[in-house]
């Protein structure tokens, strides 16, 4: 189906939908990118991530999720912070939480405008489209440096020349024939930057992430233990980790985000990381309620607290701690022990170790914390 209306005017309507940056590609993955995406998972890189496995075929094809397509509308939504993103680092009292999870949650505000902007351009082409945020298996970064929205830096993130590394990502497949814009280069040149500030040394070369090792991926999508080895170096990161983000040079061409709903939160009166450490499922659920950190929920986002009040040090945090070690669920119970064993010293932690094994329903659970 051709299209009856130009590129030019649906870039330009984007606008109106709380687009900030829209540009059209077609339905091809380049062969290099669909071997990316095997070697990342072959190596598996991807962790818990059983997902990206799962749906491995229809990822690297964008035709297997849609026969019809035709055209890929590769949206953007700048999220740019108004402050320096590593600044609460030094604050070790509270946690940092990656920038895109300081407001509310960016599926639900930007899939309504994206659904709105779709009707419109079904209404003034009687054309057929699916749309698409951040859920379904599309390799949205190769998608998105194709229609030339911007290019996959060394730390395998978007980064814009307008917008530097803070665009959230959306689709829309159409079986309308669109002129497809040209694709952005590489412009990331001798700039090693954001490989060499990983605290975890996730990064095996540049443009290559063992996920298993990156802070957003142990703090958000890893379910269990985090390994032992690398809990130090996540210091107060509590959900997420934005370092090999805000270093990219190109930052300095970002600008702020207009959209007030992802604005930044008091982090020093709510992220509080004694304060955290209390919170039980209710209080979670409504502290959380229209954030995206509510996903991990309160028995993971504990395990991250606590590990953060160990890596802190906080001396006057042990009662707080002490009330985790009995907690319903392992992973907390376990967390606690690890935070203690930071802070308490010889008999102390001696006495608080061997009381909680000996109530321990899975000793060895605990062990692995240790």
């Amino acid at each position: 189906m051709h299209s009856l209306i130009s590129k030019s005017t649906i870039q330009k309507k984007s606008k109106e939908f709380g687009f900030d940056i829209v540009k059209i590609t077609d339905p091809k993955i380049h062969k290099k990118d669909q071997h990316y995406i095997k070697d990342f998972i072959g190596s598996d890189f991807h962790g818990d991530m059983d997902w990206l496995k799962k749906n491995l075929e229809r990822r690297v094809s964008p035709k297997k999720l849609w026969s019809d397509v035709k055209s890929i509308i590769v949206l953007g939504v700048n999220y740019g912070p108004d402050h320096d993103p590593m600044q609460n680092l030094e604050n070790k009292e509270i946690g940092n939480i990656s920038v895109y999870a300081r407001g509310n949650d960016y599926h639900d505000i930007i899939k309504k405008n994206l659904k709105k902007f779709g009707r419109w351009i079904v209404s003034q082409t009687n054309s057929e489209i699916k749309v698409f945020i951040d859920t379904a298996p599309i390799m949205e970064k190769p998608l998105a440096q194709k229609a030339g929205l911007g290019w996959q830096g060394k730390h395998t993130n978007l980064v814009s020349r307008d917008y530097g590394s803070w665009l959230f990502l959306a689709s829309i497949f159409t079986n309308l024939e669109l002129e497809s814009d040209k694709e952005e280069v590489d412009h990331c040149g001798n700039c090693n930057n954001c490989v060499e500030i990983c605290p975890t040394d996730a990064f095996i070369k540049p443009y290559k992430l063992d996920a298993r090792k990156c802070i957003s991926y142990l703090t958000i999508e890893h379910k269990g233990i985090i390994p032992s080895h690398l809990r130090s170096k996540i210091g107060n990161r509590i959900y997420g980790c934005d370092d090999c983000l805000a270093v990219c040079p190109w930052n300095k061409f970002a600008k702020e985000s207009n959209e007030i709903k992802f604005k930044q939160k008091n982090q020093t009166e709510l992220y509080d990381l004694k304060k955290l450490s209390l919170l039980n499922d209710d209080n979670f659920r409504k502290m959380f309620s229209k954030s995206p950190i509510k996903r991990i929920g309160r028995n993971r986002f504990l395990r991250n607290v606590l590990i953060a009040i160990g890596n802190a040090k906080l001396e006057d945090a042990k009662d707080h701690i002490n009330k985790n070690i009995f907690d319903e669920s392992p992973i907390v119970r376990g967390a606690a022990i690890w935070a203690l064993n930071q802070i308490a010293e010889g008999e102390e932690l001696n006495k608080i170790k061997k009381l909680s094994l000996s109530k321990e329903k899975d000793p060895d659970v605990i062990k692995e914390w240790i």
